[in-house]
């Protein structure tokens, strides 16, 4: 039986970076939630892994934590590279 992506470590480690970003930058679920223009109840399903968030959703949570895709996938990588070694 295949694993459901929702728990696919790769997809696990997206939100817990997005959670720790969040977190350091003191930023509640309240508070991202009214920047994304979503309830509060989306961001914690989503940090609970109780729902899924596509790849438009994600750049829209890391634009309103004010972080670049592309810095932001680069460190992805680098976990990566380093949980393999």
């Amino acid at each position: 039986m295949a694993m459901s992506s929702i728990h696919d470590v790769r997809y696990k480690n997206i939100i817990i970076g997005l959670i720790r970003t969040r977190e350091s930058l003191n930023i509640t679920q309240v508070q991202l939630a009214l920047t994304l223009k979503k309830p509060q109840s989306y961001v914690a399903k989503v940090e609970n892994f109780d729902r899924r968030i596509d790849l438009i959703e994600l750049l829209d949570w890391l634009d309103a934590l004010n972080i670049q895709s592309g810095s932001y996938f680069l460190l992805l990588q680098q976990l990566k590279e380093l949980a393999n070694h």
